[in-house]
């Protein structure tokens, strides 16, 4: 049995959710225990308890069933995420606990309805970017059983792409959100640090951890962030969202790619991000070389420099009374960490923060960053022989992305020449998240391609709606006058991340006139009773930035609640009634510009 995708699974069972038994009834007569992706696969009466919280809280008719978001979706979770009942071994038997308490993600999830169905092998406390480094076996890939399934969340990949669930939760701390997205043909949500609490997270390097969400789609990654995220109290690292950033990615796409691109003389990995490099520029992106040399310094850092002590203090006990337990070459990694003083470590983040800002910096100027999730792809043989140089070449461009405090989403692109799938990384500043998943959810329909190893075809509908819905971060408001695209005060809006999201109309209750004595020229709109449609504009302005838009707005102009042509109710100009005693009634002209240009033409 192949789930659906998050979608279209809850659509499924959202009329009925008592028929939620017989399907996971199907989904566990199907699991292959003996599948290695998997070290802890729930039982019948652990899924069944999850069932009935969800039914009990709908028969009391405390809820609806439309009221959970993620109703009865079965996940998994990598195996360094506490889920109550279940043990957390983090890749190691020795190490093994069984928590009494969620993890804060699994507890956001399941009480938006979804279901745990088991806990997933990973590269050992998510020390490497493989897939090999696990008592519990190393994970194939879903497309050659002799490649690797790139780690440390390899279990979770795994179980995403062959279609067991509708999406699962990974860590990324130098990449193992991202690199086994790559390797598997889906989607690898890396959101920005802070955003997905890690309480109840077996650490990595506990300042540069994250959970990340793989997914068939965008569109289900993006749904389970939103459920997921939010500030925590139990996680010290947790932040509050700054509502700065912009919805969506400018109209004129402006991406950075590497002057320099190593692909360690892997042909068909150059060849496939080539390709790739076309298809995005036929979507009208500009793609821009930058110097990468900072950001292949602060690579660097994470395992070369005394930022590895921190995995050190991680694993902690059984590092120092169980040695034996660890898989050798995670052993020799934290041993390292030893070689490193208090001093090294001070100076290690004063150089992580200088290498940051240059890093940002130069990302200012653009929309994301390009680049191949992995440069290249080995064997389970290969890797056999160069455990650890093959690993550090997986890591090229995704090792600097915690320790900048960048956001990242790795998508499918274009195949290898021998069938391997090849992804690419978008990767932006903090909190632009909402942009990545926008134009990755455009990215995923424009290529069209199989969802993961399940043959299933990509359905476009799973990403409509990329215009309609306005985040709980901004303030979607109607442009009507001298802040329209091309016009003078237009800047007012780009200065502050807002993005024009379409054209619009007003309800045929409005009516519009050209105010007297105002510089620049500006309009007035007034709700009346015999009136018609009005042209607007449609921009999504930062919450946190709203506040200054509209201080700048003078009499007789201010912001009310207007009505569109569709029924929507946004913000949008308004005007006091007094200022249009001597204006000239335009309404007929249907909007501003056209206005603007019939007056200038006369």
């Amino acid at each position: 049995m192949s789930v659906a995708t998050l979608s279209e699974w809850v659509a499924c069972y959202r009329q009925n959710p008592q028929q939620l038994v017989a399907a996971y009834q199907q989904l566990d007569a199907d699991f292959n225990r003996e599948d290695n992706a998997w070290i802890y696969i729930a039982t019948r009466d652990e899924i069944y308890a999850q069932l009935t919280s969800i039914f009990q809280v709908i028969n009391s008719g405390e809820k609806q069933a439309s009221d959970f978001p993620l109703l009865g979706v079965p996940f998994a979770a990598k195996d360094n995420i506490d889920v109550a009942g279940m043990p957390t071994s983090a890749a190691c038997r020795e190490f093994t606990y069984t928590p009494a308490k969620d993890a804060t993600v699994i507890a956001r999830l399941k009480a938006a309805g979804a279901v745990v169905v088991g806990k997933t092998n990973l590269d050992q406390f998510a020390t490497g970017l493989v897939g090999t480094r696990s008592p519990f076996g190393a994970v194939k890939n879903t497309f050659n059983p002799e490649y690797v399934s790139g780690g440390s969340s390899s279990g979770s990949a795994s179980v995403v792409a062959r279609g067991l669930v509708c999406f699962s939760l990974g860590t990324d701390t130098a990449g193992s959100g991202r690199v086994p997205a790559g390797f598997n043909n889906i989607v690898g949500l890396k959101p920005t640090k802070g955003w997905i609490s890690t309480a109840g997270v077996v650490p990595a390097c506990r300042l540069n951890d994250c959970v990340s969400i793989f997914a068939l789609t965008v569109e289900d990654a993006e749904t389970v962030a939103a459920v997921a995220g939010g500030y925590c109290s139990q996680d010290a690292y947790s932040r509050t969202h700054p509502q700065t950033a912009p919805a969506r990615f400018s109209e004129k796409l402006r991406f950075a790619i590497p002057d320099i691109l190593e692909f360690f003389g892997d042909t068909d990995s150059e060849a496939a991000f080539a390709r790739t490099l076309v298809r995005l520029q036929q979507l009208g992106a500009e793609l821009v070389p930058i110097d990468f040399s900072v950001f292949n310094q602060l690579a660097q850092q994470l395992y070369y420099g005394a930022w590895v002590a921190e995995r050190t203090v991680a694993v902690g006990e059984i590092f120092k009374n169980q040695p034996e337990a660890m898989d050798p070459i995670v052993r020799g990694i934290v041993a390292n960490g030893l070689n490193y003083t208090a001093c090294d470590a001070w100076q290690a983040e004063y150089t992580r923060a200088e290498l940051a800002q240059k890093i940002n910096a130069q990302l200012s100027e653009f929309d994301a960053l390009v680049v191949p999730t992995s440069p290249t792809i080995h064997t389970l043989a290969e890797m056999a022989q160069e455990p650890v140089r093959y690993n550090s070449q997986f890591g090229t461009y995704t090792n600097f992305t915690n320790l900048a405090d960048l956001c990242a989403l790795a998508l499918p692109a274009d195949f290898r020449a021998d069938g391997l799938p090849a992804g690419i990384t978008l990767i932006a500043p903090a909190w632009h998240d909402q942009a990545l998943s926008h134009f990755g959810k455009h990215w995923q329909q424009a290529l069209n391609l199989p969802l993961g190893a399940t043959d299933k075809p990509f359905s476009a509908s799973s990403s409509a709606n990329n215009g309609v819905k306005t985040s709980p971060n901004h303030v979607r408001v109607a442009m009507v006058g001298a802040h329209l695209r091309g016009m003078p005060l237009n800047h007012q809006l780009t200065t502050r991340n807002a993005v024009f999201i379409e054209e619009s109309r007003t309800a045929a209750n409005y009516r519009l006139y050209a105010l007297a004595n105002t510089q620049p020229p500006k309009p007035g709109l007034a709700r009346s009773a015999e009136g018609q449609p009005i042209a607007v504009e449609l921009w999504d302005i930062p919450l946190a930035r709203f506040g200054e838009f509209v201080a700048e707005i003078p009499a007789p102009l201010g912001i009310g609640t207007l009505t569109l042509e569709d029924g929507r109710e946004v913000k949008g100009f308004i005007c006091e009634p007094a200022a249009l005693t001597d204006a000239t009634d335009i309404t007929a002209w249907g909007g501003w510009k056209a206005w603007l240009a019939r007056h200038h033409s006369a």
